[in-house]
């Protein structure tokens, strides 16, 4: 009957801190591409990175790990997390401009 989709979850968290023109986006990209998981990354306005995935809620949490301490030269002050259930409308993870 296909994948086991019970333990899915999706995962909404904004990033602060020194996380633009840092390859942020593209490094998460990459983790979460590693991971299984779709979604997306972009820039927002304030100068934070929205980054939105669905997938196991395990990978999810290595995600979340992955985004409280970032690549290189990022440097991460607060991450706000929203946890959901997934919908579904996701189909690879990218980066958004």
């Amino acid at each position: 009957m296909g994948e086991n989709t019970g333990n899915a979850a999706r995962l909404q968290a904004v990033v602060h801190g020194r996380v633009q023109g840092v390859a942020f986006r593209h490094h998460t990209a990459r983790r979460s591409r590693d991971l299984g998981l779709v979604g997306y990354a972009q820039n927002l306005g304030d100068g934070s990175v929205e980054v939105v995935a669905e997938g196991p809620r395990a990978a999810l949490e290595e995600l979340l790990a992955f985004l409280n301490v970032g690549p290189r030269p990022a440097y991460v002050t607060a991450v706000d997390v929203q946890w959901s259930a997934p919908i579904g409308n996701l189909q690879q993870f990218e980066v958004r401009f």
